[in-house]
């Protein structure tokens, strides 16, 4: 059974939402929120039939319906390759804060590990770490609580030969970025884009939230000081629960 936020998910079929409006709007989501970047290729019709289970037919007209509306260009013997480009401008900030805010984060809630395994890439994670289809990754999908209420699904990948000692014990009592940077990697830097979403239905069971609830969702990839990708994540929050909140200052001061 695949969980909420996987690279490739299933669809609802009991839902009246036909099954390829369903594809296309969750590879809509991937794609304006920027985790399929700018001139990143999309699955083939086979692969996208394959990973959601339903016939070419669906995923040909899930694709088509992504070209209609200019997020994707379809070509033939070239493939399909994302055009949409955000809009969004970069925030620059400190990657030492950053990190030290989230594994502060992590310390002050609770984390119930849902799935640990290795598996290979594909995606848009290999673009993410930029890492070749089927390099192996550690995939960890946890629920973060706090106050006894479930605040966020997190998906996470990391290559797998970083060598990096991930363990159910280890991950329930130490943030990741912590148990990153003690197997002796350096963070460099992080990217990080943060949209809006709503809940299907795997993601309204796992938050305890109504589908179609709106949802902030964080996608961030981090790397070491020699900007090799180290970590992506995919974190979706409950907006009754969370905010971001940014303090400002003049680059005079």
């Amino acid at each position: 059974m695949k969980t909420p936020g996987e690279d490739i998910s299933g669809v609802d079929r009991l839902q009246a939402t036909p099954l390829y409006h369903q594809i296309f709007l969750q590879l809509r989501e991937e794609i304006t929120s920027g985790e399929r970047a700018f001139g990143s290729r999309m699955p083939t019709e086979q692969e996208l039939a394959e990973g959601f289970g339903v016939s070419r037919i669906t995923a040909r007209r899930a694709l088509d319906e992504l070209a209609h509306t200019h997020l994707v260009e379809r070509k033939r013997r070239v493939g399909t390759h994302v055009i949409f480009k955000s809009p969004a401008r970069p925030i620059e900030g400190s990657i030492e804060q950053a990190v030290e805010s989230l594994i502060a984060f992590g310390r002050d809630t609770q984390v119930k590990i849902l799935e640990l395994e290795k598996v290979k890439a594909r995606p848009p994670i290999t673009q993410a770490l930029e890492i070749p289809i089927g390099a192996m990754v550690i995939r960890v999908a946890r629920i973060r609580w706090l106050d006894d209420q479930p605040l966020s699904h997190l998906v996470s990948y990391i290559p797998a030969d970083l060598g990096v000692d991930l363990t159910r014990s280890s991950l329930r009592s130490t943030p990741m970025l912590s148990l990153i940077e003690q197997a002796g990697i350096q963070i460099g830097a992080a990217t990080q884009t943060i949209s809006a979403s709503l809940a299907d239905a795997a993601l309204a069971s796992a938050l305890a939230v109504d589908i179609g609830s709106p949802i902030l969702r964080v996608s961030r990839t981090v790397l070491d000081v020699n900007k090799r990708p180290v970590q992506h994540v995919l974190a979706q929050f409950r907006s009754d629960r969370y905010q971001i909140r940014l303090d400002l200052h003049s680059a005079n001061r």
